[in-house]
């Protein structure tokens, strides 16, 4: 909605307010480039001073983060979650472990007890590309495959403030992927993300947990102190 017939001191935060709205619907998620300073500035009828003020504004509140010569790029979905990314590019590999531990943990038990016919496919569909990543030792491949896998499984919670939460730590889960992945010479049967699958097919709950449980207890004894 254009801004121009309401100008006043205030339209810097009117500026703000639209563009976070913006995040808050999900039409910019996590990880897309918003459209350039020229080009809100003519969505908004308002002086690129205006945009660039209000861009600012919210990359320094965590939500979006400018990237010289790329443009700029939504971080996260609130200010809580900013800071939550902040905070973890603070934090030790443990301690980013242990809080995806938690959330991995009550995904998977969800998961088993309310996912759709479209979530089992989308599981199935990234472990197979999990695997299938592993079996030729593409490593790349495999991080995006493993961690599309446990996104899919965060999803079919169906839980919104679970789902934005672990958005708000995906570059510390892919992190912590890339990290045990590339230094890990074999796939451990307790790394088997098969048995997890089919406790979520089944519709097993506690199966489920301890399965998650089971995959995550691993990575930290390879994280270490």
């Amino acid at each position: 909605m254009p801004l121009a017939s309401t100008r006043r001191t205030g339209l810097v935060d009117q500026v703000i307010s639209q563009l976070r709205s913006q995040i808050d619907s999900g039409e910019w998620a996590v990880g897309d480039r918003i459209p350039t300073e020229s080009e809100l500035s003519d969505q908004l009828e308002v002086g690129r001073n205006t945009v660039r003020e209000a861009v600012r504004a919210l990359a320094h509140a965590g939500l979006l983060e400018i990237r010289q010569g790329a443009g700029t790029f939504v971080r996260a979905s609130s200010e809580l979650g900013g800071a939550l990314r902040r905070r973890l590019e603070r934090s030790r590999l443990r301690e980013n472990l242990e809080v995806r531990r938690a959330l991995e943990m009550e995904a998977a038990r969800l998961a088993a007890l309310r996912h759709t016919d479209d979530d089992l496919s989308r599981i199935e569909g990234a472990l197979a590309l999990r695997d299938a990543a592993w079996h030729r030792r593409d490593m790349a491949e495999f991080v995006e495959a493993d961690f599309g896998f446990h996104r899919a499984v965060v999803d079919a919670t169906h839980n919104a403030l679970l789902i934005d939460l672990y958005d708000d730590i995906a570059q510390a889960v892919y992190d912590s992927i890339a990290h045990t992945a590339y230094g890990q010479p074999r796939q451990d049967e307790t790394m088997d993300h098969g048995k997890l699958t089919a406790a979520i097919r089944a519709g097993d709950p506690d199966r489920a947990l301890r399965e998650a449980a089971c995959y995550l207890d691993e990575l930290l004894s390879l994280a270490g102190d």
